[in-house]
This record gives C-alpha cells, structure tokens and sequence, in this order.
C-alpha cells in the first residue's frame, strides 16, 4: 500500500496539532520572567540637625564697617560736592561732630601713644583734603542711641 504524504488520520492530526501547540508554546519569549521585585527596606529618615545660625554681627562690627566704607569713599571722592556730600552723610552716624577721633601712633606693653586727639568733622576734612586713608577703625563706642560716640584708630 502506498500512502501519500498528505494522508493523515485522525490520530496523527491530532498528534501534530499538540505538537505544534508545545511548539508554539516553546518559541515565547526565552527572558525569564522577573520576579518581583522585593519590598524596599524601610528608609530611616536621617535627622540633620539645624544648621548653625549665621553669626550675628554686633552693631559696633556693622557701624564699623559703614565707617570704614565711608571713609574710604571720602578719601576717593572724584569732586569736592560729592565728597562734602559723603561727609554730611557719615556725620549722621555720630553722636555729635564733635565726637572725638582717637589715633594710636604706638602701643607697648598695653600702653597706647596717641597722636594729638582730633574730632571726626576735623578728620573727615583731613581725609577729604589729602585724598588717602592712611588708618582703620580699632576701636568704636556706640552710645545709647547707637551713634558712634568715640573712635579709635591705628595705621595700616
């Protein structure tokens, strides 16, 4: 008996079909399935502690530092008006123009040489006219009102 190809009984399809069917089933995807992903470990909350507040200034730091920046304006000021404007301007930080201007022209032992004692109006014209601020601010008194009621100078 010659059997052609192409005949199949019932038996043999259903053979070939489940066959296929694992065929089929074995040509998915070959990732393995991921499992899942596992729980994520409980985060301990880090407590940072409060940064430190920024240092505060004193308003004997704060006044010295507009002094300074007044003088040196004084001292760089391209015209006269512009200079006499700055200087009206820094008298207001004083208690009075007569306020006096301490300079130190030596100190040994805790013992300071003064040079002759002047008033800040004095010194803000001295600046004005010689155009160079020779000295900084070594020590400042503020009164009760918190204008400058005494100033201490020394050489750059």
């Amino acid at each position: 008996m010659k059997q052609t190809l192409f005949s199949f009984s019932a038996r043999k399809t259903m053979l070939l079909a489940v066959v296929a069917l694992l065929a089929m089933g074995a040509c998915k995807s070959k990732k393995p399935v991921p499992a899942p992903a596992p729980a994520p470990a409980p985060v301990e909350e880090v407590v940072k502690p409060a940064p430190a507040p920024a240092p505060t200034r004193s308003a004997e730091e704060i006044a010295a530092e507009k002094l300074e920046n007044s003088f040196n304006a004084v001292a760089a000021a391209g015209s006269v008006a512009s200079a006499n404007q700055t200087i009206q301007e820094t008298l207001g930080m004083f208690s009075n123009q007569e306020t006096p201007v301490l300079i130190v022209i030596h100190e040994e032992n805790g013992v300071k040489d003064y040079d002759e004692p002047t008033t800040i109006k004095k010194y803000l014209e001295y600046l004005k006219d010689t155009k160079k601020n020779l000295n900084f601010i070594s020590d400042i008194r503020l009164d009760a009102a918190g204008k400058v009621s005494e100033l201490e100078l020394r050489r750059k």
